[in-house]
């Protein structure tokens, strides 16, 4: 019974892998917007809400646009504490009151030296959630954002404390190869078969 109930939450294991979400960006971010042609630092709106597993889910970030390229080079800290180049995508674990999307990516571009695209993820203190956002350049500190998603599940202190849990694992530029259905099912029988065979097994040392 023991081996049996071992078989059963693994083929609930192996169904609950199956199951993480891909958040995917892959259009224009400024589409339908004047930002790029506006003075100044522009900040888009209109993000998604998402309820986001950070066990589990991925960031999905494919638009040409972006001009960010693989690998994912992260950066999970305090703004004082971050590498100072060669991140293109970081966590911002400072939380002060207030903070919103332009001040946090001015904490982050009084420390980076080196220009370049990116994207942050900060707690936007006024909302209370974190929120994922495209920076034209981490490095400056009039760069346009493009606010692409919210995390509407990681709320108030839970939220914040949730910040230093990201990984590098949550976000990609390339799209990550998901098992296909044949593979799933193949993989379910086999270890179906496995419980089988040693069900089998104990019924006969049983007997005997």
């Amino acid at each position: 019974m023991r081996r049996m109930s071992l078989c059963t939450f693994g083929l609930l294991g192996f169904a609950m892998a199956s199951q993480a979400a891909v958040f995917t960006f892959s259009t224009d971010p400024f589409a339908g917007s004047t930002a790029l042609t506006t003075p100044g630092r522009q900040i888009v709106g209109g993000e998604s809400f998402i309820s986001f597993s950070i066990a589990t889910d991925l960031f999905l970030l494919t638009s040409p646009e972006f001009g960010v390229s693989s690998p994912v080079q992260f950066g999970n800290d305090l703004a004082a504490n971050l590498a100072t180049s060669g991140l293109n995508v970081i966590v911002l674990q400072d939380t002060p009151d207030p903070l919103a999307a332009g001040s946090a990516a001015d904490l982050i571009a009084a420390r980076i030296t080196t220009p370049g695209p990116g994207f942050f993820l900060y707690f936007n203190s006024g909302l209370g959630v974190p929120r994922l956002v495209y920076s034209t350049d981490l490095n400056d500190s009039t760069s346009d954002l493009k606010i692409l998603f919210r995390l509407e599940n990681l709320t108030g202190q839970g939220g914040r404390d949730a910040l230093p849990t990201f990984t590098e694992s949550n976000f990609a530029f390339t799209a990550v190869p998901e098992p296909s259905t044949g593979m799933l099912t193949a993989g379910a029988f086999a270890l179906l078969a496995g419980c089988g065979v040693w069900r089998r097994r104990r019924v006969r040392g049983c007997a005997v």
